[in-house]
C-alpha cells in the first residue's frame, strides 16, 4: 500500500532541531560570501540563492554545528529537514540532505513523504541525487512495500520524482530488482527530459557494474525506444 501522500507534511516539535538550527544559521551566515554566492547562483541555473560557502569550508562548519549534538529520532530528521529546506540559501538544503544521509537509518517508511516533499521542492540534481540513492533508496531497502511507492513515482508527472525512482536503486548492485529497473526505464524511454534521459543511462550503467551482459542483452532488445543520450550513457565502459 502507498505510503506517499500529496499534503505538505507538518513540521513537528524537535528540541534538537531548535537547537541545530539556531546554530546552522549563526554559523554558516557568519561565513557568508556574497561575491561567491553570486558565482555559484549563476553555476547551479538559478535554482536558489547561495551562501557562498565552498563544499570543504561548508563541510567542516557542518561539523562544528553538529558537535555534541545526540542522535536524532524520525521526528527530529523531519524537523531539521523541512526547516532547513523553509530556508532560501542553498547551503542548509544541503545540511539538511547530508542529516539525513548519516541518519537514513533511524527512519521508517512513513518518512517516505518528507523526501518526496524534499525532492519535487526547490528541486535540482544537486539535492535530488543524494535523495534518491541515500535516503529513498535506503528507506525502501528496509521496507520493501514501498516498491509500490517506487512504482507510482516511476510514472508521476514530476520529472525530479520520475528520476528518484530511476536512481533509488543505484547502489543496490546485486540486490537491483531488475524487472523494475528496466521497467522504469522502458516507461520512460520517450521521456523529454534531458535529466529522466540522463537518469535512465546512469541507472543502468552503474548495473552494469553488477551484469553488464543483462544491461548489453536489454539494450540489445530495446534500443530503438530509447534517447541516444541514454544508450550511450548505458552502455559507457560495457562494451564486450
Amino acid at each position: 500500500m502507498s505510503v506517499t501522500g500529496g499534503r505538505t507534511p507538518q513540521v513537528p516539535d524537535s528540541a534538537l532541531a531548535d537547537t541545530l538550527l539556531a546554530r546552522l544559521t549563526a554559523v554558516y551566515g557568519a561565513r557568508a560570501d556574497p561575491e561567491r554566492a553570486a558565482s555559484m547562483r549563476a553555476y547551479m541555473k538559478d535554482v536558489a540563492p547561495f551562501l557562498g560557502l565552498p563544499t570543504p569550508v561548508r563541510r567542516a562548519l557542518s561539523r562544528t554545528v553538529l558537535e555534541g549534538v545526540p542522535r536524532p529520532d524520525e521526528a527530529d530528521c523531519t524537523a531539521v529537514a523541512l526547516r532547513c529546506w523553509r530556508l532560501p540559501e542553498r547551503e542548509y538544503h544541503y545540511f539538511a540532505v547530508d542529516y539525513l544521509r548519516r541518519h537514513a537509518g533511524r527512519c521508517t517508511s512513513a518518512f517516505l513523504p518528507v523526501t518526496r516533499h524534499l525532492v519535487s521542492t526547490v528541486p535540482w540534481w544537486d539535492t535530488v541525487d543524494l535523495l534518491a540513492v541515500h535516503v529513498v533508496g535506503t528507506l525502501v531497502a528496509a521496507d520493501p512495500t514501498l516498491t509500490a511507492d517506487m512504482d507510482d513515482w516511476s510514472a508521476d508527472d514530476d520529472l525530479w520524482i520520475v528520476r528518484t525512482a530511476l536512481l533509488h536503486q543505484l547502489r543496490y548492485r546485486q540486490h537491483t530488482d531488475t524487472e523494475r529497473l528496466f521497467g522504469y526505464c522502458l516507461r520512460q524511454s520517450g521521456h523529454p527530459d534531458f535529466f529522466v534521459r540522463k537518469a535512465i543511462g546512469w541507472a543502468l550503467r552503474e548495473y552494469a557494474k553488477t551484469d553488464a551482459d543483462a544491461v548489453r542483452d536489454f539494450l540489445a532488445r530495446e534500443e530503438k525506444r530509447f534517447a541516444p543520450l541514454s544508450v550511450r550513457e548505458a552502455l559507457k565502459n560495457t562494451r564486450a
